[in-house]
């Protein structure tokens, strides 16, 4: 239901649906801290200036009293969720992720899910720099390539880079769209997929603004001008239904190499032999599934633009799939790419 069209539809289906996509157990709740985080948080002071500036995020009309009482609970669970994973660092538009969950969810289920996310979807954010967020903006280009190579040159010749898409990955697109019902449908989809999706959402936006792109002055000035500024009439279903052939199509395994090709590019890796073996393991599926998709695809349909004919089939989709490994987006792309250059340590792995 949550990569199918329409998504959950409801916020009472979310509230039962995105725990488990998560694989929460809505009843163990996080203790809650006896500590005064407000005191003793290095972090309190920024996530109170940058709560007190997301006013936009919060339903119109909503009472001021009880739109207050939200913004004073999405401080408490930022802080506490820092403050029990001090592996975690604080990075704005953080905050724009959390309230998504605090409105649909509430305080208590939104702080185990947004734990959960911290320490897995959104990982490579909250690292104490931004080499792993640079890593995943590299993906952009080379899906753009792969689809538009028109498009892609044209980019690259003015220079724009990939800074434009920074806000929308880092917030899962909820700092950009004014709209809360697509920002929750957008979180359906992210939920239930692999923790790369948001960046191949970022491309397929660009690939559907192709012509506008064209028609800019090739420079970065005006490039960046467009892009950085998203249409709230998206065709967000299409758009959804392409992320995941793009997905299918062109994996970040097979990314990877220009993605690290691509200027001030960083690699990461997992930290354990133990970590890397679990990721590699949970990627198989992927694999299989895209074994599949490209059996029953026929020769001539193997070789058609991926944006002319979204395709309906179901595991086409259900290849973007959510992995609940303690790793990063950007680990899980080196893991995958370090398998497929070395088959002999797969064959290893999985005899």
């Amino acid at each position: 239901m949550a990569i199918s069209e329409g998504g959950l539809l409801t916020d009472e289906i979310r509230r039962k649906v995105w725990p488990k996509l998560l694989n929460v157990n809505t009843n163990d709740p996080p203790p809650i801290s006896g500590k005064n985080l407000r005191e003793m948080s290095k972090d309190y002071q920024q996530v109170l200036l940058d709560v007190r500036r997301s006013l936009r995020r919060f339903p119109p009309g909503m009472p001021e009293e009880q739109r207050e009482g939200l913004q004073e609970e999405l401080i408490d669970i930022i802080l506490l969720i820092l403050e029990r994973n001090p592996q975690l660092h604080y990075y704005q538009g953080y905050h724009d992720i959390v309230v998504t969950f605090l409105l649909v969810l509430g305080e208590r289920l939104a702080t185990s899910l947004v734990e959960k996310l911290s320490t897995h979807h959104l990982r490579d954010f909250m690292d104490p720099t931004m080499d792993n967020t640079k890593h995943i903006l590299n993906y952009l280009m080379p899906i753009i390539d792969q689809v538009n190579p028109e498009l892609h040159d044209f980019m690259q010749s003015a220079e724009v880079g990939t800074i434009f898409a920074l806000s929308w990955l880092i917030t899962w697109f909820g700092h950009v769209l004014s709209d809360f019902r697509h920002v929750v449908r957008l979180y359906d989809f992210f939920l239930a997929c692999h923790p790369l999706m948001p960046i191949y959402f970022a491309a397929v936006i660009v690939l559907y603004r192709e012509q506008e792109v064209l028609d800019c002055d090739c420079d970065m000035a005006s490039v960046h001008h467009l892009l950085s500024q998203i249409p709230q009439d998206l065709p967000y279903e299409t758009l959804i239904s392409r992320a995941g052939d793009l997905f299918v199509q062109f994996p970040p395994s097979e990314l990877a190499r220009e993605a690290a090709a691509q200027p001030q590019a960083e690699k990461t890796a997992a930290s354990t032999f133990k970590d890397f073996e679990l990721a590699s393991a949970q990627q198989r599926p992927d694999m299989v599934l895209r074994q599949r998709f490209r059996g029953l695809l026929r020769p001539d349909e193997r070789t058609k633009d991926v944006l002319t004919k979204p395709r309906t089939n179901r595991f086409v989709k259900l290849a973007v799939m959510g992995l609940t490994v303690a790793l990063g987006a950007a680990a899980l792309a080196v893991v995958k790419s370090a398998l497929e250059w070395a088959p002999k340590f797969q064959l290893q792995l999985f005899p």
